[in-house]
């Protein structure tokens, strides 16, 4: 069997196709302009190709950071000092502060990809957008989970609909309507736009979540740590809380990029089935995954 196009040569089993116009970038041109001085280059982001080589080199090094931060603020956690009024119980904000924080920095992040997409068509918008979003519903999930928890003894009860734990369950649910919807439409960039409007929309709901123990009487305390008094946790506690949300962050954004790499090579994957479908070989297409052929 003989197979040869503009784009790649078959023969056999063996596919050899040639990088697309925007997969043409320099070797030396990996997103830094000189690495040894470390000049980044915007612009060099929004190729794939050079996202996939910086990723793979920042990988090992993102891990490491997340396990010792992980470490260190685990460490601090059991060696902080209970509360005078909450007792043990109070170790549950080490878990549930920082995943509501990294919830709102990953949406954010989402709302900032939205406008890269709408606005300034950036290839790797969708992408970081799409991977993301589950990212983001599961700190939502934990959130929700360990502050029901620390709820029952503090509260007496694992619910109450306040007005920081509903916001916090729309904001949850708006994760789940975004996958829905990245599900639902099969062209990605119907898709793309269809959640970066909605991610915009939905945006609304931030201020609500970090100011409504502000605006409205809730069981929920108001915020502790970032105030313009200072924070009203003891150091001894306050440490182990920031570096578990630095720890938080750093395990977001090494998933976030494993997950924007993964999508990347399953959008290559899905155009290769569809430029082996087009080019009459249809048997080849049925070769690779349901999901990326369709």
């Amino acid at each position: 069997m003989q197979y040869s196009s503009a784009r790649g040569h078959l023969n056999g089993t063996v596919l050899r196709r040639e990088p697309q116009s925007s997969e043409r970038i320099p070797r030396l041109q990996v997103g830094f302009e000189e690495v040894g001085k470390l000049k980044l280059s915007f612009t060099a982001y929004s190729n794939p190709g050079n996202f996939l080589r910086i990723a793979a080199k920042l990988l090992p090094w993102l891990w490491g950071s997340t396990a010792f931060a992980f470490a260190l603020g685990l460490f601090g956690t059991f060696a902080a000092p209970p509360d005078y009024q909450q007792g043990e119980t109070v170790r549950i904000m080490y878990i549930h502060v920082p995943a509501a924080w990294t919830a709102m920095l990953a949406y954010t992040f989402m709302a900032m990809s939205a406008l890269g997409s709408l606005v300034w068509r950036h290839p790797l918008a969708d992408a970081t957008q799409r991977a993301a979003a589950p990212l983001g519903a599961a700190f939502t999930l934990v959130c929700l989970v360990t502050g029901s928890l620390w709820g029952k003894p503090m509260w007496g009860t694992y619910w109450v609909w306040d007005a920081r734990l509903t916001s916090v369950l729309v904001l949850f649910l708006i994760y789940l309507g975004l996958i829905a919807l990245w599900q639902t439409i099969e062209d990605p960039g119907r898709a793309a736009r269809a959640v970066s409007i909605m991610t915009l929309v939905g945006f609304i709901n931030m201020p609500i979540v970090k100011f409504s123990v502000d605006w409205w009487n809730t069981l929920h305390q108001p915020a502790s740590v970032f105030r313009m008094e200072g924070s009203a946790i003891a150091g001894s506690m306050l440490w182990p809380l920031i570096v578990m949300g630095l720890a938080y962050t750093l395990l977001f954004v090494t998933l976030h990029v494993m997950a924007v790499r993964n999508e990347i090579m399953r959008r290559r994957v899905r155009r290769l089935a569809i430029t082996l479908a087009a080019a009459g070989e249809p048997a080849m297409a049925r070769m690779l995954p349901a999901e990326v052929a369709s």
